[in-house]
């Protein structure tokens, strides 16, 4: 049985505002942190979960979601699911189907706060230099281990729709020969789902830095090629514009892409990367090359075919 008070409670201090409980039941009516207006107009069930802002119509049937849309810290959302239980941790549209479940490291420390430790001045340092700013720390929630099996990894979690963690990826601090060590769960999920608006032009890139640097609307893809799943739900959403940039050693699997893309009339811009990848690259030049990318045509696509993996498509 969830404590309701408790509950409120906890939603109140996470969202900054008092709610206003509605004469419906289990209805509370919150200023919104989407959007400006002179009223309260988010509205929340304590019990269903549901929630829904009716200016900028964003809504969810889980209160994980909309925590993690705020930017809730590592407290609240861990306060959060000791309330509302485990049912937290499922989606409604398959609710009778429960795969492995994602968890953090328990040693999982965020780097929300300021730490004293010698690892977390060596997180900072090496996110600072990827250009990671607190704001993205806040964002995405991401955060270090100084033990266990993630000893002086940067935790850089994704989260699927619903705001439940999806994959985490583990990237050593002190380039080790293992840089990267990631969840155990499987790789076939849509990363940073949760801050996707699918009817605005999406980026496809490698990484979580990638995504993190590309600061708008990416996707990353944690390697070169697209999966099942994100396949189908470019599909279903019928996404108009998908931006491609990957590094310079995945021409093939770009064309891949490009090709599948564009047999579902999707408008494909290939963006030629150089030397570096957007996390290298920064917001600022990201910005500058999506801005002067143009439209892949298929006779593009067929100059890259005959380039095949060369460098020479990058040098036209």
């Amino acid at each position: 049985m969830i404590d309701q008070n408790k509950l409120v409670y906890l939603i109140d201090r996470t969202l900054g505002s008092k709610g206003q409980k509605l004469k419906k039941q289990n209805e509370y009516m919150y200023w919104t942190p989407f959007t400006s207006h002179h009223k309260p107009k988010l509205q929340i069930n304590i019990v269903t979960q549901k929630w829904h802002c009716w200016i900028s119509s964003q809504g969810g049937h889980k209160l994980y979601q909309l925590f993690k849309k705020v930017n809730a810290t590592h407290e609240q959302l861990t306060e959060l699911r000791e309330i509302v239980g485990e049912s937290s941790s499922l989606s409604s549209k398959y609710e009778k189907v429960k795969e492995k479940v994602c968890v953090l490291p328990k040693e999982f420390l965020s780097l929300e706060h300021k730490h004293s430790s010698t690892t977390y001045k060596h997180a900072m340092f090496y996110l600072n230099k990827r250009g990671i700013t607190h704001e993205d720390i806040l964002k995405y929630g991401i955060g270090y281990c100084e033990t266990g099996l993630y000893t002086n990894r940067i935790i850089i979690p994704s989260h699927d729709e619903d705001g439940q963690l999806n994959f985490f990826v583990g990237r050593d601090i002190f380039e080790s020969k293992m840089k990267y060590r990631n969840s155990p769960t499987q790789k076939d999920i849509i990363g940073f789902d949760l801050f996707i608006n699918w009817d605005e032009p999406i980026v496809l890139c490698e990484g979580p830095f990638d995504a993190i640097a590309i600061k708008r609307n990416a996707i990353p893809l944690f390697g070169k090629t697209i999966l099942p799943k994100l396949k189908l739900k470019i599909i279903e959403k019928k996404v108009k514009t998908i931006y491609i940039s990957l590094d310079t050693d995945a021409i093939g699997d770009a064309m891949k892409m490009i090709e599948n893309f564009m047999n579902h009339n999707i408008d494909v811009y290939f963006v030629k990367l150089t030397e570096k990848d957007p996390s290298d690259l920064g917001f600022e030049k990201v910005t500058k090359l999506l801005k002067e990318t143009n439209k892949t045509k298929f006779s593009d696509l067929m100059r890259m075919r005959l380039n095949g993996r060369t460098k020479k498509y990058m040098e036209i």
